[in-house]
C-alpha cells in the first residue's frame, strides 16, 4: 500500500499539481534540553509527503528561507525550518558543532512517531539543504553522516573558505565583526565562549579549517545526490571562492549526481527566488535511487 501511495504522490508531484498549503505552524525542537524554535511548513492533502530540512544563513529569520519553504509546501513537499541555537528565541548558544548537533535533532523530530503522523511525513523521502551558511552546514553534516544521501547548498559558505578570508580581508573582517556586534546587542546571537568569529581567529585557524574544509572531503560528498546553486553576481559567497571550486573538486572524484545551476543574481536571490525554489523542487523530483534514512 506505502509503495502505491508513494507512485501516487509522485505521480502528482510531476504532473505540477498545487497542493494546498496553511500558513506554517510554530514548532519546538527539542536538542538534548536546548529547546529551538522553529516553522513547519506543512502539505495539505491526503497521503504521505516528502519532507526537507531547510536550513537558514547565519544567524537567519524567524520566518521561511528565500520563501522556499513556502513554494516546497505548495508543490507537495514539506519543509521545517528552525533557528540554530543561541540565534533568536532558540535557546543555548551558538556554534559550528551546536549547529550540526541542531541538524541532527530536526532529524529526530521529523522521525517522532506524533510528528510521523500530524505532518504525514514519508521518513524514506527526506532531504537536507540550506542558504548561505546553512547551505555549507548541510554539507559538512552530510559528510559525516552516510545515511544522508541528498543535499542541496544554495549559495553554501564553506567554512574554511570564510576563515581564510576574514583573517585576510581587512575589510571583510570588519563587516562580519560590525554585523554579528550588533546582532548580539540586539539578543538576536549569543556565541558559545570561543565560538564567535574575531574568537576562533584569535584562537589560531589552520587546524581548524582543517577539520572543516568541505571540498577536501569531496570524495565522501561525491557518493551523494548533490545540487548546489550559485548566484553570479554574489560578491559574498563568490562562484570562484565557493562554488566552482567544490564542483570541480566532486567532478575530480567522479561524482555521478551533483547538480549545478547558476543565477543571473547576488548572495539573496531577489530577482530569482522563484527560480530557485523551483529549481529545487524539480532537484528533489528527479533524484535518484531514493533510500532510507
Amino acid at each position: 500500500m506505502k509503495k502505491v501511495t508513494n507512485m501516487f504522490i509522485s505521480l502528482l508531484l510531476i504532473a505540477g499539481i498545487n497542493f494546498a498549503q496553511s500558513s506554517p505552524i510554530d514548532i519546538t525542537i527539542n536538542r538534548s534540553g536546548v529547546l529551538l524554535k522553529g516553522k513547519f511548513y506543512a502539505v495539505e492533502g491526503e497521503g504521505i509527503f516528502p519532507t526537507v530540512i531547510l536550513l537558514h544563513g547565519f544567524p537567519g529569520n524567524e520566518k521561511d528561507v528565500l520563501g522556499i519553504g513556502e513554494n516546497l509546501a505548495q508543490a507537495g513537499i514539506n519543509a521545517l525550518t528552525f533557528n540554530y541555537s543561541g540565534t533568536y528565541e532558540s535557546q543555548g548558544k551558538a556554534s559550528h558543532e551546536h549547529n550540526l548537533n541542531d541538524i541532527n535533532a530536526a532529524f529526530i523530530y521529523l522521525h517522532q512517531l506524533e510528528n510521523i503522523s500530524k505532518y504525514k511525513i514519508d521518513t524514506s523521502l527526506i532531504y537536507l539543504g540550506g542558504w548561505c551558511h546553512g547551505g555549507g552546514l548541510g554539507l559538512a553534516y552530510a559528510i559525516n553522516h552516510p545515511e544522508i544521501h541528498s543535499v542541496f547548498s544554495i549559495a553554501g559558505s564553506d567554512q574554511s573558505v570564510f576563515f581564510k578570508e576574514y583573517v585576510s580581508n581587512p575589510e571583510m573582517k570588519k563587516m562580519i565583526d560590525k554585523s554579528f556586534a550588533e546582532t548580539t546587542a540586539k539578543g538576536i546571537t549569543r556565541f558559545e565562549d570561543g565560538a564567535a568569529p574575531h574568537e576562533v581567529a584569535e584562537g589560531g585557524i589552520d587546524k581548524m579549517i582543517s577539520s572543516l574544509d568541505i571540498k577536501k572531503n569531496a570524495a565522501t560528498l561525491a557518493l551523494k545526490n548533490i545540487l548546489l546553486i550559485g548566484g553570479w553576481d554574489d560578491i559574498q559567497t563568490t562562484m570562484e571562492k565557493f562554488i566552482l571550486p567544490l564542483y570541480r573538486a566532486l567532478q575530480t572524484e567522479k561524482a555521478q549526481n551533483v547538480t549545478i545551476k547558476a543565477f543571473q543574481d547576488d548572495h539573496y536571490f531577489g530577482k530569482t527566488k522563484n527560480a530557485v525554489a523551483q529549481t529545487v523542487t524539480e532537484w528533489i523530483k528527479a533524484v535518484p535511487e531514493r533510500k532510507k534514512f
